[in-house]
């Protein structure tokens, strides 16, 4: 896996727990969309918020 692939954003927000977003798998968004969540589910784990 590609670091910034699909694949690679599903595996770092399996990481932290996260397996939907809403009614959603996290598997059927798309790669762009992947990032923002991930960046949003890594500044609620780490207790930031900006």
């Amino acid at each position: 896996m590609y670091y910034g692939s699909k694949g690679w954003y599903v595996k770092e927000l399996k990481k932290l727990g996260v397996n939907k977003h809403g009614d959603l798998y996290i598997e059927s968004y798309k790669q762009y969309k992947l990032a923002q969540l991930l960046k949003e589910y890594q500044t609620k784990k780490s207790g930031r918020v900006r």
